[in-house]
């Protein structure tokens, strides 16, 4: 009997693929499908340009701090870990954004941004590592790719191929900025990127703990702010991901860079009481749009402002034309769902990128004061 089955079983070996799979139909069935996972499969090249379409509208909605040596400490700060993470190669960008909110953004593809509220409230350059290292995790791990893919949110339409990607890689970064934006990573993605930001602070010389430490301060400033209110709003309650951080540090200790950090980032916080919220929500410029408090509009209307510098890479980037009336949903709707201040935060007027080149020296003799 057993000859019989292990004849058998060579017998299907030998067969056809198209009679192993039932027949040329079969066969179609499996080839269709590895195509339909090819075509979801989202290159580097695609990663970073829908990082640069997310960017773009990110920056537009917040404005830019223009302000070149603030850039270039984030920025050594951020290539410090950012250059031990999963995905060294990649074209890291590190922006401040305009505006007294805190908090932060993962583009796909290697942008990172922070806002100069966030700046405000943190102490230490290891707490500032320990927020962007949480941050360079979702991308060193493809959190929103991937989630998009594993959700399906974005289908490949029939007029949609190999041959003519484009159309399906501006759904995905339409989506791609809902997903930044209101900060939908699932639970399992913010502990994994918690995960990496002890990992990457500790390998930096960071005390690996600090994230817990600013992210107390936070949860203690939002004590009466609704549920979305900016910076890990959406995240798994901050208490436990206080504890699980703490956890994973445990008594290794690392450098703060107080003095340092101090010497670079002179913003104070503002009060949540007294941050400048827009209205309506509306993605633009935030100059077109209603301020909550129209004194405040009124007081700020003749302010000059800096001229545009020139950027790079993603200065001139316009957001794709089919995605304007999405993302202005997306953030209109905020007002609905009792959004807190930082989430509807005013911004600045001016979303050019501000250049801050960094040399490899420079970065070599920053590491070297991480002590």
């Amino acid at each position: 009997m057993k000859k019989v089955i292990l004849v058998a079983a060579l017998w299907a070996l030998a067969a056809p693929a198209h009679a192993q799979f039932g027949g040329i139909d079969g066969l179609k069935k499996i080839q269709d499908a590895k195509k339909k996972f090819d075509d979801l499969n989202v290159t580097e090249e695609e990663e970073r340009k829908i990082g640069l379409d997310v960017s773009a509208k990110i920056r537009q909605r917040f404005g830019v701090v223009q302000n070149v040596p603030v850039h270039k400490y984030v920025t050594l700060v951020g290539l410090t870990l950012a250059r031990q993470s999963e995905r060294p190669g990649l074209p890291w960008t590190f922006v401040v954004l305009d505006t007294d909110g805190v908090n932060a953004f993962a583009s796909p593809g290697g942008i990172v941004h922070i806002t100069r509220g966030a700046l405000g409230l943190i102490k230490s350059e290891a707490e500032l590592a320990g927020v962007l290292a949480h941050e360079i995790g979702h991308v060193a791990h493809k959190h929103t790719v991937n989630a998009i893919r594993k959700n399906k949110t974005v289908q490949l339409g029939t007029s949609e191929s190999l041959a003519n990607r484009a159309p399906f890689v501006d759904k995905i970064a339409n989506k791609a900025y809902e997903m930044v934006l209101e900060n939908k990573f699932d639970r399992g993605d913010e502990m994994d990127a918690d995960k990496v930001s002890v990992t990457l602070t500790e390998k930096a010389g960071y005390a690996p703990g600090t994230l817990a430490a600013f992210l107390t301060r936070l949860d203690d400033r939002n004590r009466d702010q609704p549920a979305q209110n900016g910076l890990f709003a959406s995240h798994p309650e901050t208490k436990e991901r206080i504890d699980a951080i703490k956890k994973l540090a445990g008594a290794k200790k690392g450098a703060t860079v107080e003095v340092r950090y101090k010497a670079n980032i002179k913003y104070e916080p503002t009060p949540v009481t007294a941050i400048a919220t827009v209205e309506d929500g509306a993605s633009g410029l935030t100059g077109s749009t209603k301020p909550k408090d129209d004194k405040s509009a009124d007081k700020n209307k003749d302010k000059k402002e800096d001229p545009p510098k020139k950027g790079f890479g993603v200065g001139s980037l316009k957001p794709s034309s089919s995605s304007e009336r999405e993302t202005a949903q997306v953030s209109a709707s905020g007002g609905s769902r009792g959004l807190g201040p930082d989430r509807a935060a005013k911004g600045g007027g001016n979303p050019t990128v501000v250049k801050a080149s960094v040399t490899d020296a420079e970065l070599a003799a920053f590491k070297k004061e991480i002590v």
